[in-house]
């Protein structure tokens, strides 16, 4: 008896001291850049974890010194991209998992395997097909493009809601229908209410790929300042002619860019866990 309780014991204080162990790691970058953010002495690079002084002028100047960087505007443009895309991506992935869940047509299957085989190739390998195509329609350079390209290939990532609308029963279909409703009315009014959880977790993710992208944002921008993102403002601090004066402000830049993601984590975390785990039971 005693060994058993030994054995227990032994195997909490080894999870307990990995996991440690691994928080220590994820969250000592994290720590020294919100210290670096409250840094008051001489800004640029430097070895000491804990700053000299403290201040709060990083945060206040990031929003109130536009002189060469406009961050508020790259904030807001950040903003606009995201929430318009995570309306459309959200909608779109949705409907597509719905409609691969619980409708039975000819293709099905194969279109299944089209999407699961082009979602394989990483999306930089596009990017330059995208600026070109983008370029046609003289889209580059503006926010609409970001949004397009956002959006345009959220479809291919069903699998996960898919999943999860595999797991409602389809006997409250096959009612509903009986009752006389349309299959677009179960959609909206029965299977949506009933999917919370997955509704949360794909607008969580669909919401950051754009707010935190960089690749496809400086690829489309270029050099157009004002429409610039905060990824593309806040990597033009880095440049060598910059880092000296603007490493502080790059830091409070990227603590600022953290909070809206870690709020609403933290308000929907419990959704996220439900809809990761329940569309991973049969997607």
């Amino acid at each position: 008896m005693k060994s058993i309780k030994f054995k227990q014991r032994l195997t909490s204080i080894t999870g307990h001291s990995f996991l440690t162990v691994l928080c220590t790691v994820w969250l000592l970058p994290i720590v020294w850049l919100v210290l670096q953010s409250f840094r008051g002495e001489s800004t640029g690079p430097t070895n000491n974890i804990i700053p000299r002084q403290f201040t709060f002028d990083n945060y206040i100047n990031l929003f109130t010194d536009t002189r060469l960087f406009n961050f508020p505007r790259w904030f807001g443009n950040t903003l606009f991209v995201a929430v318009i895309s995570c309306v459309i991506s959200t909608m779109l992935v949705l409907m597509t998992s719905y409609a691969f869940s619980r409708l039975r047509f000819s293709m099905r299957e194969k279109y299944m395997k089209i999407i699961l085989v082009i979602g394989m190739f990483p999306g930089f390998m596009s990017m330059i097909a995208i600026y070109h195509i983008l370029k046609m329609f003289g889209l580059t350079q503006t926010l609409w493009a970001l949004i397009l390209v956002y959006s345009g290939g959220a479809a291919m990532g069903y699998y996960i809601s898919k999943g999860f609308f595999d797991t409602i029963p389809k006997a409250i279909d096959e009612s509903a229908m009986i009752d006389g409703a349309t299959k677009s009315q179960i959609f909206w009014k029965i299977t949506l209410p009933m999917s919370k959880p997955i509704v949360i977790y794909t607008i969580l993710t669909s919401f950051m790929a754009p707010w935190v992208d960089f690749v496809f944002a400086s690829i489309i921008m270029r050099d157009s300042y004002n429409n610039f993102t905060m990824a593309i403002g806040l990597y033009e601090m880095l440049k060598r002619e910059n880092i000296g004066t603007y490493f502080t402000q790059f830091c409070a830049g990227a603590v600022v860019v953290a909070i809206p993601i870690t709020i609403l984590f933290i308000f929907m975390q419990k959704y996220y866990v439900s809809g990761v785990t329940g569309g991973s039971v049969k997607g």
